[in-house]
């Protein structure tokens, strides 16, 4: 009987197919080899051609390390945040369930620890069905030359790479079959089926056992049952089309199959494997963040990949620190105190809400270590302009966050008060300080010796006035006392020693971009700041003049808790302690019997009030001996841009007037109340050895309603005062206004 001319076709083909898999199988020392080659790409392909092919191919597969997540923890090992390119978490073969590790054998290459690279019962069927269907149709790869696949895949790292990994020709296959060929050679069945279970995608982002088994069951792999490791084992042949988040009655039509396949190779009894397939999936999913937007601390976490981002120890280029940070299966442990970011967010969600014209602010640091223990802002991070979200950083310095700051107001009074101690005055330090005053910029040195300037600077106070001293002065935050003791002094020393105490003041002419900071007005806070600056500059007086850097990190550990990089505390002694005693002692008075006093703690607390031109930002900074906290609220637009707080409804209350103590001062205050009962309850040095210590000028106390004493216009006034905290009292100052980009 004659063949019709399709039959003969067919044989035809398959005798060729035959003579390429003989070519291929002598080359590569096997019986069969390369049965899953799309028949009809290497249809017409000569033996000679595929084996030079094959013998121009390496001979080993380089395996890499595999990408897998990092983890951002607080000072208690609680997770912040993830950051990640592939959702994974490599697990050794013993923390796999064997319930697992049947299920995928079975379903993928049952006869796995049987053969060699290749299967050949396995392929022999894939080739019969194969050529009988002209095309493929069944694959035949075995688990290693699965592996090899995905192995190409991840370990792309360019387009063309990845095209090459996925291409569907012979060369491709052929290339496979030699490196899982030298991969059985140089491994064991369990490495093979070990880094097989970490590599595989189980859909949903998920890669490796351990992320699909936390993903979509919320156990750990060794803990998988059989309903769960057969739908897993069944997710890897299509993981996008069977995964169960999306098809689940794909999803369970295909974990039966699995469950059925078991049951075929004795793996499981059949009563169990009908049991469980009358089972719905019991999904527990338990999605991954992945970045800061929804992390627990989100800007304190983008202040985390930011700071290491600079870090050349961690990669020469800015592209190898994210692979690493991204892909390095790290353990990055931080300074963050879980209890005290609560108590900042709480205060700032409180003060000041997401909508308002206005930004919140507070930066917590460890006196003595550097150690940041909690950032908050009121706007949330996030794209959406409408509720008020936002990618800018508000709270760290512009270097790590983009954002320019804002004016410091009567904050900057404690470097100049700081520099008059340093500089031998005592703090009997007496000016008579009328209500305005009219100074030559002649009379301020500069840091080169020469005049700042030849014009003239008026600076004025609202409500108070008369002979004031250090203590005075600094409590009822009197302008043209602070004027003239910066004159004595000169410019130089507090806007130097406001940079060695942490501030980036980087500005000091004005020939970069912004207003000139080394000005006589610097006392006032012109300069554009951010809160963390400021605390770390507060904590060094509460060190006792040791200033240590800001730093969220403690250490890196790789994926194996190797310790990949310590940060330690980065200090030095900036001030004698003396002095820094004397600055304590002095910013004390503020809290205890100044505009601040309605936030005094149970122990000692010192800190000082601060508002600028048009009220357009407000400040309190204030310490204890365990941690500086700086609360800001500043008037913004969406973009950042400052505005005057005045005539703006902020955390639900219209303002008036606006103050430091008024608004920021029940910020601070709050959050510190909090803090206060789980903190050491230690007091301030007192500064019996710095000349004139304790020695209080005789004035009368803040009048109840009033907050205007450090008003700052443009002739230089600056207001902290308010009536003890009620929110709602006046207060202007500074020249200018901070900048948010």
């Amino acid at each position: 009987m004659s063949q019709l001319p399709s039959e003969r076709l067919r044989a035809r083909r398959l005798l060729s197919h035959l003579a390429v898999m003989v070519a291929v199988s002598a080359v590569l020392g096997v019986v069969v080899a390369g049965l899953v080659i799309p028949f009809a790409g290497i249809a017409g392909i000569g033996a000679k051609n595929v084996a030079e092919t094959v013998d121009n191919l390496p001979k080993e597969l380089e395996t890499l390390a595999l990408p897998q997540r990092t983890r951002i923890v607080d000072t208690e090992g609680d997770t912040i945040a993830t950051l990640y390119d592939q959702n994974r978490v490599e697990v050794p073969l013993h923390q796999i369930s064997r319930t697992m590790v049947k299920a995928i054998v079975a379903i993928e290459d049952y006869r796995f620890y049987q053969h060699g690279a290749l299967d050949l019962k396995g392929t022999l069927r894939a080739f019969l069905t194969n050529a009988a269907n002209d095309g493929a149709v069944q694959g035949g790869s075995s688990i290693t030359q699965q592996l090899v696949k995905q192995t190409l895949v991840t370990q792309a790292k360019t387009k063309q790479e990845r095209l090459e990994a996925t291409d569907r020709s012979y060369a491709r296959k052929l290339r496979e079959l030699q490196y899982a060929v030298a991969m059985e050679q140089a491994h064991s069945k369990d490495w093979i089926l070990e880094r097989y279970l970490n590599t595989v995608y189980f859909g949903d982002g998920a890669y490796g056992i351990q992320a699909a088994a936390k993903n979509y069951f919320d156990v750990n792999a060794k803990d998988l049952n059989l309903a769960q490791s057969a739908m897993l084992a069944g997710l890897v042949k299509n993981p996008s089309g069977y995964d169960p988040t999306n098809a689940p009655d794909r999803a369970l039509e295909r974990r039966n199959i699995v469950l059925d396949r078991m049951a075929e190779l004795n793996v499981v009894p059949r009563a169990r494997a009908e049991k469980i397939k009358r089972q719905g999936l019991r999904l527990d999913p338990q999605p991954t963040n992945n970045g800061c937007v929804d992390s627990a601390a989100p800007f304190f976490c983008d202040y985390v990949v930011e700071y290491l981002m600079r870090d050349p120890a961690l990669g020469s280029t800015k592209a190898e620190r994210r692979e690493l940070l991204w892909a390095g299966g790290l353990t990055i442990r931080t300074t963050l105190d879980q209890r005290f970011q609560d108590a900042a967010d709480a205060s700032v969600a409180t003060h000041v809400y997401p909508t308002d014209s206005a930004i919140g602010g507070l930066a917590m640091v460890e006196p003595g270590t550097g150690k940041v223990r909690a950032l908050a802002q009121s706007r949330p991070m996030g794209p959406d302009r409408d509720k008020g979200q936002t990618f800018l950083n508000y709270v760290v310095k512009e270097s790590l966050g983009n954002s320019q700051g804002f004016q410091g107001g009567s904050t900057f009074k404690a470097f100049v008060l700081a520099a008059a101690l340093e500089d031998g005055l005592p703090l009997t330090t007496s000016f008579n300080s009328p209500s305005s005053l009219t100074l030559s910029e002649s009379g301020f040195e500069d840091c080169d010796g020469e005049p700042y300037g030849y014009g003239t600077w008026q600076v004025g106070n609202s409500t108070t006035s008369g002979t004031k001293n250090m203590y005075s002065g600094t409590r009822e935050s009197v302008n043209t006392f602070y004027a003239q003791l910066e004159r004595q002094i000169g410019i130089c020393k507090p806007y130097e020693l406001a940079r060695k105490l942490g501030l980036e003041l980087d500005n000091p002419t004005g020939d970069g971009p912004g207003q000139a900071e080394r000005v006589p007005t610097f006392t006032l806070g012109v300069a554009d700041v951010s809160p963390l600056e400021m605390a770390e500059a507060y904590a060094t007086f509460s060190a006792r003049g040791l200033h240590c850097e800001s730093r969220p990190v403690v250490s890196i550990e790789d994926a194996q808790g190797n310790v990949l990089k310590e940060y330690p505390n980065r200090c030095t002694q900036v001030l004698e302690q003396r002095n820094a005693d004397a600055v304590n002692d002095v910013l004390r008075g503020v809290i205890e019997g100044g505009f601040a006093s309605a936030q005094a703690l149970d122990q000692d607390a010192a800190g000082k009030t601060g508002t600028t031109q048009d009220g357009k930002a407000v400040w309190f900074i204030g310490y204890t001996t365990e941690v500086a906290t700086a609360a800001m609220i500043a008037g913004a637009n969406d973009f950042g841009t400052p505005i005057p707080l005045v005539g703006q409804t902020i955390g639900g209350d219209y303002i008036s007037t606006a103050s430091g103590s008024g608004f920021a001062g029940p910020m601070w205050g709050d959050a510190m109340k909090v803090i206060d009962d789980f903190t050491d309850n230690n007091t301030f040095v007192y500064p019996s050895d710095v000349p004139g210590a304790g020695v209080t000028a005789v004035a009368p106390p803040p009048a109840p309603e009033s907050d205007d004493n450090d008003r700052g216009d443009d002739v230089g006034r600056d207001d902290d005062r308010g009536n003890g905290g009620n929110r709602g009292n006046n207060g202007r100052g500074g020249r200018g206004g901070g900048r948010g980009r």
